[in-house]
C-alpha cells in the first residue's frame, strides 16, 4: 500500500464520498477534525517525505485551522480545496468534487465526470 496516492481529510462521510469517485487504488486517512499529539506521532509524521500526500478539508475555520497544522507538519503535501460556498468536503456536490480531484491528476469514475462544454 506504500506505492498509492494518500489523502487526509476530516470525516468518514468525505472519506465515503471520495471512494465512491475516484477509481483508483487510494489510502484515505481521517482526522475527525484534530490532530492530537498521538495522532500526529501515528498518522502524520510517517507520511513525511513520501510523494502524493494531500490534504481536502472543509472550507471552514476548524478545516482551516487543521490544513495550517497538516501544512508545518507535511510541507510536501499537495493541498485540495473546495469552495467556500460549499464549506464542507461532505456538501461539496459530486461533480465538482469529481473536479478537484481529476484536476489534482486521480483516476475518476466516468459518470461523475462532466464533459467540458
Amino acid at each position: 500500500m506504500d506505492d498509492h496516492k494518500i489523502i487526509i481529510v476530516e470525516g468518514k462521510t468525505d472519506k465515503e464520498k471520495l471512494l465512491q469517485i475516484l477509481n483508483e487504488p487510494v489510502k484515505i486517512i481521517c482526522t475527525y477534525g484534530t490532530l492530537s499529539e498521538e495522532k500526529i506521532e501515528n498518522m502524520i509524521w510517517p507520511l513525511q517525505g513520501k510523494e502524493d500526500v494531500y490534504v481536502l478539508v472543509d472550507a471552514d475555520h476548524a478545516g482551516n485551522k487543521l490544513r495550517q497544522q497538516l501544512k508545518r507538519e507535511l510541507p510536501n503535501a499537495r493541498h485540495l480545496y473546495t469552495r467556500k460556498m460549499y464549506r464542507e468536503v461532505a456538501t461539496t456536490p459530486m461533480d465538482h468534487l469529481a473536479k478537484i480531484m481529476a484536476d489534482a491528476h486521480f483516476e475518476i469514475h466516468e459518470q461523475y465526470l462532466i464533459p467540458e462544454q
